[in-house]
């Protein structure tokens, strides 16, 4: 029909990674998340437990999204390589009152970098949580730190949160998703390029870049 416009529908599947230490709230952070409820009776994960959350990111464009909650016990890091394999994203948890989880976070973020990267060979994007910040006793000196620690890391941000009072569960997520969104394309430019197709890009912009920039908070 003469005139008619043809919308092209997307559906876009990403895994991410839930990682942290043990009692972080991962589990918490997820039920949030994907349920909208908080459960505080909610049991620690034993391996891997699996979530499933929807988001209509646009008219033409659906996101789907497997969440891996990893289990924080150290011996679920050998199996780490495994579990990781074809994660897009990782939301990496802490507990704002336990300086210690913010070392493990590191830790964590590491032995990702060690076992997984986008196929331009950079770091998949990884947001840092700062997780339980409705809780007195939180470390202001850790917080102040942390555009320096995800910097240090490579990070691509962080935000304060509460899975128990619905703080910036939906922003992180949010922005995680904006972040693989750009890898993702990234990378289908740069096959593109690969296959013989001319893909034009802002003079002095390729696709490792589009995931690497910090947010400012």
């Amino acid at each position: 029909m003469a005139g008619s416009t043809v919308v092209l529908f997307s559906d876009r599947l990403f895994k991410v990674l839930v990682i942290g230490d043990l009692g972080v709230g991962k589990s918490s952070i997820i039920l949030r998340y994907v349920n909208k409820r908080f459960d505080g009776g909610y049991k620690s994960s034993i391996g891997v437990d699996f979530a499933l959350k929807t988001i209509e990111w646009d008219p033409s464009t659906v996101v789907r999204l497997q969440l891996w909650d990893i289990a924080g016990q150290e011996r679920f890091k050998k199996m780490s390589r495994v579990y990781y394999k074809g994660a897009m994203g990782a939301l990496v948890v802490f507990d704002i009152t336990d300086s210690s989880t913010l070392e493990a976070a590191a830790e964590w973020k590491k032995d990702l970098d060690s076992k997984l990267c986008l196929d331009s060979g950079t770091p998949i994007p990884a947001v840092l949580l700062a997780n339980k910040c409705d809780m007195t006793g939180r470390d202001m000196d850790g917080v102040s730190s942390l555009d320096d620690f995800c910097a240090e890391n490579s990070f691509v941000g962080w935000f304060e949160t509460s899975a128990k009072e619905n703080i910036n569960i939906d922003e992180a997520g949010a922005f995680l998703v904006k972040q693989m969104m750009l890898c993702d394309a990234g990378l289908a430019n740069e096959k593109d390029n690969r296959d013989g197709i001319k893909v034009s890009q802002p003079t002095g912009e390729s696709p490792s870049q589009t995931c690497c920039w910090r947010p400012h908070f």
